[in-house]
């Protein structure tokens, strides 16, 4: 592991995109800003080692049966249209 000392407002690179800068220290708190490109996933370490722990419980898991699963109900029908008929009676026609 590497181990830096830096003060507030200096920062460390890594690789050729990302940068870790000292933000503030208060007491015994120090805050980071880190600034990377968004396909770069950061998380806290704990929230990292619960999100392994959630998808680790999930492969183990009792696998889920879609076929169990009520049929959602269909949607309620119209109802059907009345047709209106039209009378075609043959008109006369002048013959002019």
């Amino acid at each position: 592991m590497l181990v830096l000392s830096r003060r507030e407002g200096q920062a460390i690179i890594i690789g050729d995109n990302v940068v870790v800068r000292v933000v503030e220290i208060r007491g015994d708190h120090v805050r980071l800003g880190i600034d990377a490109p968004r396909s770069i996933i950061i998380h806290r370490e704990e929230v990292a080692e619960e999100i392994k722990a959630e998808n680790r419980a999930a492969r183990l898991s009792k696998s889920f049966d879609m076929a169990s699963l009520p049929l959602p109900k269909p949607p309620p029908q119209a109802p059907p249209a009345t047709s209106r008929t039209t009378s075609t009676t043959a008109r006369p026609t002048s013959g002019k």
